[in-house]
C-alpha cells in the first residue's frame, strides 16, 4: 500500500529540511502533482562540490528509508558532471552544481509547480 498524500508531503518536507541542514543551498520544494503525471514533488538543491554531492547521496541513502521512501528507481547522472537526479517515485531529488542549476533553471521550467514552504530546524 502506498503513502497517503499527507504522508508524501511530510516526507518531501522532511527531505527538504534534511538537504538544507546538510548544507544544500537554495533548496526548493515544488509540488508538481498537477502538472506531472509521473511524480508529485521536485526537490532541487545546490551543492558546493562533487564531494559534497557524493556525501549528500550517501546520507540520503540512510535518511530516506526512515520515512518510507525507497530508491527503487535509483539515481541518474554523475556527481562529477554536476547534476545528480535521484528518482524516489513520488519525489524526484535534483542535486545540482551552481552552474547546472543556473543553466537548466528547473524552477522556471516547472513554473506551473507550486513552491511548498518548509522550515529548516
Amino acid at each position: 500500500m502506498g503513502m497517503s498524500a499527507e504522508e508524501k508531503l511530510q516526507a518531501a518536507v522532511k527531505t527538504a529540511q534534511f538537504l538544507s541542514d546538510h548544507k544544500g543551498e537554495q533548496t526548493v520544494l515544488l509540488d508538481v502533482s498537477q502538472t506531472s503525471g509521473w511524480t508529485d514533488y521536485f526537490l532541487i538543491t545546490t551543492v558546493r562540490s562533487a564531494a559534497h554531492m557524493r556525501g549528500l547521496i550517501r546520507e540520503l541513502r540512510s535518511f530516506l528509508p526512515e520515512y518510507g521512501i525507497s530508491l527503487s528507481h535509483g539515481k541518474k547522472g554523475d556527481a562529477d558532471e554536476g547534476w545528480e537526479l535521484i528518482d524516489c517515485g513520488d519525489m524526484i531529488i535534483h542535486l545540482m552544481s551552481q552552474e547546472y542549476r543556473e543553466f537548466y533553471d528547473l524552477e522556471h521550467l516547472w513554473y506551473a509547480g507550486t513552491q511548498v514552504p518548509y522550515m529548516s530546524s
